[in-house]
């Protein structure tokens, strides 16, 4: 059985009960947006997030030239408090943000042509902002926290400005982590000081608890991930995606409920996505009030997360453990194999028939990844549109399961092979073998990027593999899928080859499994051979080993690029020689001439 496609499901349910729903509603009595979420946040809140977009759209500007176009928004927004009527006051937040920095003087000399983007139209000129948008640059340092003698006086003397240098730096530094998780990180730094600010050293206290709080680029990686997904396959595989997860997170929360917020999940996504930070910040302190109002209905685990203040509340939510499963689920075997009426219902309601049966899935097997459990689903998919059309349905899909446990043991098979290989051979033996495979399927990528995404999953193995191995699936198809994306990402600028394009492009459930049985490149010429390549001197023997290690990895993938077809033997035979040639030649007086012979 072939899957090829991902399962396409609309989730847009019209249900009078729907909070998306209430909330159209509700803004529709609201003739200013941006005096709706003034009074929403407060006062503190609203200028943090309105200093967080402004940093991560104009990351050169200074703190004190930011906080001049912070306080014309927040004037505003207490000009429309006070009359909802007055002039600007009905324009969109996105809107006034864009205004506002589109009349920034001399914004084309500190930023370029980013100043064209104020000569489109909305939403061209957001999307426009956007794509000018730096993470990590080289002109922003990491944020530096205040000398452990003068940081206690400065918190107390002026709170504001020091968490509000705190706040700009991490958002002009990482522009695309979500304002939730900036304000999040914000207050475990106000924690950290009230408590240390007591003790004696007051920098080895601060060492200790703040490590995580500066250091937010693995957050920041996984929403850019999340916002890649929505932009590249839509909003119903994203949807379809966030129901598995939510699913696992949540196996006591009835289906309805799910739905609810899955709506909501999307939308507020949506809204980070696109840098419209205070919307994104509003509604997703609106949803985790919701669910901590009904913790009987979603979860056990939450209930610490729902004590904390608004702000803390979200990201909280987010990193807490899956709810435990109820005990008394049914086989899905009965439901949706057995029953006479599978296709009778799967005809009735195709899309809520299988976004139902994902949610089963999910909140039965918090063990399995979200990609498999939709290529799971596709599969079953598959199978109904072929059986339901024949005269016997029930003996047609009758192997069903054996068909889906097929592929379930395949995927868990290859987790289980790599975490071996890599426990028992150790990082350096795993990392060639990628090194070995990438290069023969994507061998017109640089030597040094072949390096880096080899390093990226040999790191995800050690992090995956180390787990129970009930989570080790979900963590290295969840993490490998981040590296993939990255890939599939430069693959859209620069094109690598056609194999490498149908997998980013084809499935996001089935982009893994693609790569993974992604063959040779055919159609590659090698180029010709380059001498500078393989020239050696004496700086491979004075090197530190992990160099030397590195130098010999480069050059396993310079041979490669040069012979793709080379087998496993060749390749073992020419690395093996390698090594004796250094280990021969650093004993030698005169090193470069024995490299030269050998």
């Amino acid at each position: 059985m072939k899957w090829v496609t991902l399962i396409s499901l609309i989730f847009l349910f019209s249900s009078a009960t729907s909070r998306n729903v209430q909330r159209v509603a509700r803004d529709a009595e609201h003739k200013s947006e941006i005096a709706h979420r003034y009074n929403d946040l407060k006062e503190e809140t609203f200028k943090a997030v309105t200093m967080i977009t402004f940093a991560q759209y104009l990351q050169r500007c200074s703190y004190e030239g930011l906080s001049k176009l912070v306080k014309d928004v927040v004037d505003l927004a207490q000009k429309c408090v006070a009359n909802e009527d007055a002039p600007e006051c009905g324009k969109s937040l996105p809107s006034i943000f864009l205004d506002e920095i589109c009349q920034v003087e001399k914004l084309r000399d500190s930023y370029g042509a980013m100043a064209d983007c104020c000569g489109k139209a909305d939403p061209e000129r957001n999307e426009c902002f956007l794509s000018f948008k730096v993470p990590q640059p080289d002109f922003v340092q990491p944020y530096q926290r205040p000398a452990s003698d003068v940081i206690c006086k400065e918190y107390q003397d002026n709170r504001v400005a020091l968490l509000g240098h705190f706040i700009y730096t991490v958002a002009r530094r990482d522009p695309f982590l979500y304002a939730p998780t900036i304000l999040s990180l914000a207050a475990d730094y106000e924690h950290a000081l009230q408590s240390c600010c007591g003790e004696s050293d007051v920098g080895a206290c601060l060492d200790e608890k703040v490590q995580h709080i500066f250091h937010p680029k693995k957050v920041s990686v996984k929403q850019q991930y999340s916002c890649g997904i929505l932009k590249k396959f839509g909003e119903r595989t994203f949807k379809a995606n966030k129901l598995v997860i939510l699913s696992q997170k949540y196996p006591k929360a009835p289906f309805s409920e799910i739905l609810k917020i899955l709506q909501d999940v999307k939308g507020i996504y949506k809204e980070c996505c696109e840098g419209d930070m205070v919307e994104c910040m509003d509604d997703r302190a609106e949803l985790m009030t919701y669910m901590c109002s009904k913790q009987d209905v979603f979860s056990s685990k939450i209930k610490a997360c729902c004590e904390k203040p608004v702000v803390e509340r979200s990201q909280c939510i987010i990193e807490a453990d899956f709810d435990d499963k109820p005990e008394d689920l049914p086989s899905l075997v009965e439901k949706y194999i057995q029953d006479k009426e599978v296709c009778k219902r799967y005809e009735a309601g195709h899309d809520e028939f299988l976004s139902e049966f994902v949610y089963e899935y999910g909140r039965r097997h918090p063990e399995f990844s979200s990609q498999l459990i939709l290529r799971i689903t596709k599969g079953y998919e598959t199978l109904l549109d072929k059986c339901c059309k024949t005269d016997n349905p029930a003996e047609c899909y009758g192997n069903a399961v054996e068909e889906l446990n097929k592929h379930i043991q395949e995927t868990q098979d290859i987790v289980k092979t790599n975490c071996e290989f890599l426990n028992t051979n150790g990082e350096a033996e795993f990392l060639k073998v990628l090194l070995v495979r990438y290069t023969k399927k994507m061998p017109q990528v640089s030597t040094d990027t072949l390096l880096e995404i080899g390093k990226k999953m040999t790191a995800v193995g050690t992090k995956c593999c180390k787990l129970p191995e009930d989570r080790r699936l979900p963590c290295s198809e969840g993490y490998l899928s981040i590296v993939i994306q990255d890939m599939c990402r430069r693959q859209e600028t620069t094109p690598i080859n056609d194999n490498v394009s149908h997998c980013c492009s084809d499935s996001y459930a089935y982009r893994r499994p693609c790569f993974s049985t992604m063959g040779v490149d055919t159609k590659y010429v090698p180029p010709a051979f380059d001498p500078e390549m393989f020239n050696f001197d004496e700086k491979l023997c004075t090197a530190p080993p992990a160099e030397r290690e590195l130098g010999q990895m480069k050059l396993l993938v310079n041979l490669i690029k040069r012979k793709p077809q080379m087998t496993e033997e060749q390749i073992k035979t020419i690395s093996d020689g390698f090594t004796a040639m250094v280990d021969k030649c650093c004993k030698q007086s005169d090193i470069e001439t024995c490299f030269g012979e050998e």
